[in-house]
């Protein structure tokens, strides 16, 4: 019996350690993008500061990404959903999309889990985009560092029934010197910054 439902979730009513199956573009090679949600504690508790700014567009999701290239009739047969030219695929400004929203999909009964490994080794990609790619205090912020290299946060969907093991790196600590003004003796905006390290990403 299929148990994934179409529309049966959202971003918005998203829990910690559920699953989203958002959606499925139209990628070259006749192939499907499929797009994964999962709002990941990492051990700890649930940032105050998202609660009570959920209305501002900045902190709208603390959901981690995932994306997965697929074969149209493989995902078909693994998901159990119809993903044919029939299927309601809607033109976008991103190509053609066929929205989802399954909760907690599976693929013969085990679900799949976004997974984040964090890592100072770039990609080729990351390496010539920075300022898009590497890990910062919020959406614009300071870039977080380990050991003085730039942190880039890489998702990945595994099948599993189990909680995924995530890599995350240990940022580098800010030092009193670089968040007080030594003229005015005033703290500098960095200490705000400092308390929003749960911003989305």
């Amino acid at each position: 019996m299929n148990k994934n439902q179409l529309n049966s979730g959202s971003l918005e009513t998203l829990k910690p350690d559920e699953t989203l199956l958002m959606s499925a573009r139209k990628v070259n090679g006749g192939k499907l993008q499929l797009e994964f949600a999962e709002v990941i504690k990492n051990g700890k508790g649930m940032n105050v500061l998202g609660i009570l700014n959920k209305s501002d567009e900045r902190f709208s999701s603390s959901a981690r990404r995932a994306w997965v290239t697929a074969e149209p009739n493989d995902a078909e047969e693994s998901f159990g959903i119809n993903f044919g030219v029939d299927a309601g695929w809607e033109a976008t400004d991103r190509g053609e999309i066929l929205f989802l929203d399954i909760l907690n999909p599976t693929i013969d009964g085990t679900r799949c889990r976004v997974q984040i490994n964090e890592t100072v080794e770039a990609t080729e990609w990351q390496e010539e985009n920075k300022s898009r790619a590497a890990k910062r205090k919020g959406k614009d912020g300071d870039f977080i560092t380990h050991d003085g290299n730039y942190i880039y946060s890489n998702t990945t969907v595994l099948l599993t029934n189990d909680t995924p093991t995530h890599t995350i790196l240990q940022p580098d600590a800010v030092t009193i010197s670089e968040m007080i003004d030594t003229t005015t003796g005033e703290v500098l905006e960095a200490v705000e910054a400092m308390n929003e390290d749960d911003l989305p990403l």
